[in-house]
């Protein structure tokens, strides 16, 4: 019988490396060990990183503080992966390394609007009992 559910069950080894690698360039960003230049890493938070099932490839979704110049940001990081990559390999002890690319995360903009959408219906129901 088939799930209706149309999200990808991931593995726990998955999720237990997504984190790993999610910790770990929190703190490489942190302490700005990826040696960007055109880009302050402290400001860049990374929110979650969804690994493939083999575990080469990470999709790092990530937001800048304020929300700011995000499709900007993430352009640099991902011109400058290989940087990342290789401040990332001296904290990691893994068999591959994977390949990073670098996502906007929309997350936090999405719960938002969603937030102002119960907010409007709670108005409108609140003065719907009024007029009755």
């Amino acid at each position: 019988m088939a799930k209706g559910n149309s999200a990808p069950a991931y593995s726990q080894r998955q999720l237990r490396v997504g984190e790993l690698i999610k910790q770990s360039l929190g703190e490489v960003f942190i302490r700005n060990e990826a040696k960007i230049l055109a880009l302050d890493t402290s400001v860049v938070t990374v929110t979650e990183v969804k690994m493939t099932a083999d575990l080469k490839s990470a999709r790092v979704y990530v937001i800048p503080l304020g929300g700011i110049e995000s499709k900007k940001i993430v352009s640099i990081l991902t011109e400058y992966s290989h940087l990342v990559r290789k401040a990332l390999s001296k904290k990691l002890d893994i068999k591959f390394l994977p390949r990073l690319a670098f996502v906007e995360d929309n997350s936090f903009e999405y719960a938002e609007k969603i937030e102002r959408l119960i907010n409007l219906n709670k108005k409108n129901d609140t003065e719907k009992k009024r007029n009755n």
